[in-house]
């Protein structure tokens, strides 16, 4: 295989490892004396929902919320397509009906909710006194602040009636258990599209903090609801969650195991380096640039033939009007910072096969694609700093297009360095 061939083998497996086919049968609970309501929303979400229908012995029910065409057929489990990564009126028609499913349950039934990235967006049931316009503004103006993950689930809880665990304490005394595929860095539970079933560890004035952090309009009826200490979430130790098990079933680590051991068989050294990482994601290709520089030239952290795994959540704070998730805009800082650099390949993509909000997962980067870009009259520093990275790759047919995976465990990136 070439080198590029090797990059998507590894992509290919990363996103293979979190398929709810493959992670959620494991993971399910026995049934209940009484019914089942299976209930969920994310990226995945319809993957999950199928994956129950086919390995569950016994009657069940319930509704599921997804990204528009990442549903898939199914018969027992209603799935709903909505809006992300700004929420829709589908999204909050399902979240409304998700969390009336959940009211009125003894002690005998079982909630089964399937946790995703995405859910965030997807669950949009704003809180009483806030409107859906409003929320998405503010979830808009989130997206283009270079806001952590963290940070905006931290505000986009405070702002729902569903999130933070809410959902969960609605569902008591029923038995709640939720399986997760983490798409946040360190697999915090209350992060994954804000913790609908856990408990809540920050606070509305956390939330204030952050909006002001990033300049965001607080318009005054959020800024008194966050103000407004009987609309805090549940914190850790609520007897309300007592009754509930949260359960990760898929992590971006495995992802990036799975796509080392591709590249292991393929002959070359695989160095994860995390599966955590943060910050802006020019920024963030910077240092990538510097270790594949220092193990092409000194054959250190590992000597070629190698490959550096990475994961995460970069955040791109948007200046110019280009288009491109963070994937492209890595792998267009990269492009720049390597200058060409022979024997360095690199792909980076969303393992949900959806880089931000355009039709590709991410792209490849060759040792050639800076020469390739001129030829063609396209200025890499130019399309940087126009937070231009799809079209970039798109002009040099180097876009990696997937189409949904119906997983997500967030970014994934691979620097293949060869032999010199």
């Amino acid at each position: 295989m070439t080198a590029p061939e090797i990059l998507k083998s590894m992509f290919a497996a990363a996103v293979e490892a979190a398929s709810p086919a493959n992670c959620v049968p494991h993971h399910l609970p026995k049934p209940p004396k009484g019914k089942t309501v299976v209930i969920g929303a994310g990226k995945a979400g319809g993957a999950m929902a199928k994956a129950v229908e086919d390995h569950w012995d016994g009657p069940l029910e319930g509704l599921v919320v997804t990204r528009y065409q990442h549903g898939l057929p199914t018969e027992k489990i209603e799935v709903i397509e909505a809006g992300h990564p700004v929420p829709d009126a589908a999204g909050r028609e399902a979240a409304t009906r998700i969390l009336s499913m959940v009211q009125g349950l003894t002690e005998d039934d079982l909630v089964l909710c399937l946790i995703s990235g995405g859910g965030s967006a997807l669950l949009a049931l704003p809180s009483e006194g806030i409107s859906l316009e409003e929320k998405q503004a503010i979830n808009k103006a989130l997206l283009k602040s270079g806001a952590t993950i963290g940070e905006m689930n931290s505000v986009r809880k405070h702002l729902s009636a569903i999130k933070g665990g809410r959902l969960a304490m609605a569902a008591a005394p029923a038995k709640v258990v939720a399986l997760m595929i983490s798409d946040v860095p360190g697999d915090e539970p209350s992060i994954i599209a804000s913790g609908p079933t856990v408990a809540d560890p920050s606070s509305g004035t956390d939330a204030l903090a952050i909006m002001e952090k990033y300049g965001i309009d607080i318009p005054a009826g959020v800024r008194a609801i966050l103000e407004d200490e009987a609309n805090e979430t549940p914190k850790p130790g609520d007897p309300r969650l007592a009754n509930v098990d949260n359960v990760m079933i898929s992590t971006p680590q495995d992802a990036l195991e799975a796509a080392a051991k591709v590249a292991e068989k393929a002959g070359y050294t695989p160095m994860i380096l995390s599966n955590c990482i943060e910050g802006e994601a020019r920024d963030v290709a910077l240092v990538h640039a510097g270790i594949a520089r220092q193990a092409a030239e000194f054959g250190q952290p590992a000597k070629a033939p190698c490959v550096l795994i990475s994961g995460g959540e970069t955040t791109v704070t948007v200046r110019g009007n280009g288009r491109g998730g963070r994937n492209a805009e890595f792998l267009l800082a990269l492009a720049v910072a390597l200058d060409g650099h022979p024997g360095i390949y690199a792909l980076a993509a969303d393992t949900d096969g959806i880089d931000g909000t355009e039709d590709n997962a991410g792209a490849v980067l060759t040792p050639d694609s800076l020469a390739r870009a001129e030829a063609a009259g396209v200025n890499a520093k130019a399309y940087l700093a126009d937070n231009n990275g799809y079209n970039f790759f798109a002009a040099i047919d180097d876009l990696l297009v997937t189409g949904p995976t119906r997983t997500n465990v967030n970014d994934f990136r691979a620097i293949l360095i060869d032999d010199a």
